[in-house]
C-alpha cells in the first residue's frame, strides 16, 4: 500500500477531470483515472498530472462496463492499497442536440448510461471498498465528490436528456451522503456552471455574448481550475461536519434575481 492519500477521478482525461487529478497530485495524492480515452492521445494531459511525482494510475475503460468498473478498481486495490476520494467526473452530453419532442430513445440511453447508470454503480462499488478499509487503515476518512452541473436545475429542451441526468447526478450525492453518514464517508457535490472545455468551446462566440450581458454575476467564463479548487476544499478536512453540501461554481448562475 502506497503511503500517499490516493484519489480516484473518472473521466479524467482531459478537462474539468485532468484539471482537478492535477490539483490533487500537486497536494500529494496518488491518482487513478479512469477515461475512454487512448492514452497516447492524451499524453500531455496525462503528463500533468504525473509531473508532481505521486504514484499515478491510467485506466482506458468505460464506466457504464460492469467489468471495466471491476477491473479499474481490482488494479487501484492491487497497485495503491486504499482509496480515499472517489471523484465522480465522467459525463456526456448527446451527441446531438435535439428537442425533447423528437430526442431518440438511443440518446437517452447513452448520457442516462454514462452519468447516472455509471456513476451510481462506481460509487456503489467503491462506497463498499471505502467501508471495508475503515477497519483496515487507522485514520482514513473517506470523501466521495460528485460533479453534476447547473443543469440539474436549469431547463435546456434541446438537451433534456442531459438535464435529466444531471439531475439524477444530485439525487445521487443525497442517496449516497444518507446512506454512508453511519460509517463516516461524507458525500459532496460541485455543480459547474459555464466552464470553458472541448465541450464547450464550440459555443464560445454565445456564451461570450451571454456572459457579457450579464447572465452570470461574475462576468466571465470559468474554467476546469475553478472546479478543482472547490475539489480541494471537499478533500480536506474542513468539511467534516457537513455532508450531501453542494457547493456552485458558476459565477453567481444560481442567484434568482429581478
Amino acid at each position: 500500500m502506497v503511503d500517499n492519500k490516493v484519489a480516484v477521478i473518472t473521466g479524467a482525461g482531459r478537462g474539468i477531470g485532468n484539471a482537478i487529478a492535477a490539483q490533487l497530485a500537486s497536494e500529494g495524492y496518488a491518482t487513478a483515472i479512469l477515461d475512454v480515452l487512448d492514452e497516447n492521445d492524451i499524453r500531455e494531459n496525462l503528463d500533468n498530472v504525473q509531473k508532481h511525482g505521486t504514484p499515478f494510475i491510467y485506466f482506458k475503460g468505460d464506466i457504464t462496463d460492469a467489468e471495466d468498473r471491476e477491473d479499474f478498481s481490482k488494479k487501484i486495490m492491487d497497485q495503491l492499497g486504499r482509496i480515499d476520494v472517489l471523484v465522480n467526473n465522467a459525463g456526456v452530453a448527446p451527441k446531438v442536440r435535439m428537442d425533447i419532442l423528437e430526442t431518440t430513445e438511443e440518446s437517452l440511453d447513452f448520457v442516462l448510461g454514462v452519468n447516472i447508470k455509471g456513476t451510481f454503480f462506481f460509487t456503489q462499488l467503491v462506497a463498499n471498498i471505502m467501508i471495508e478499509e475503515l477497519d483496515r487503515i487507522p485514520g482514513i476518512k473517506p470523501k466521495i465528490i460528485n460533479i453534476s452541473s447547473m443543469s440539474a436545475y436549469t431547463s435546456s429542451p434541446s438537451r433534456g436528456e442531459y438535464c435529466i441526468s444531471k439531475a439524477g447526478v444530485s439525487m445521487i450525492t443525497l442517496l449516497f451522503a444518507d446512506r454512508l453518514a453511519e460509517h463516516g464517508i461524507n458525500v459532496y457535490e460541485v455543480r459547474p456552471g459555464i466552464i470553458y472545455t472541448d465541450m464547450t468551446k464550440v459555443v464560445k462566440d454565445k456564451y461570450d455574448k451571454l456572459i457579457g450581458e450579464g447572465l452570470t454575476p461574475i462576468r466571465r467564463w470559468g474554467y476546469p481550475q475553478d472546479i478543482a479548487n472547490a475539489v480541494s476544499l471537499f478533500c480536506s478536512d474542513k468539511l467534516e461536519f457537513s455532508t450531501a453540501e453542494v457547493i456552485n461554481v458558476d459565477g453567481g448562475f444560481h442567484i434568482r434575481r429581478l
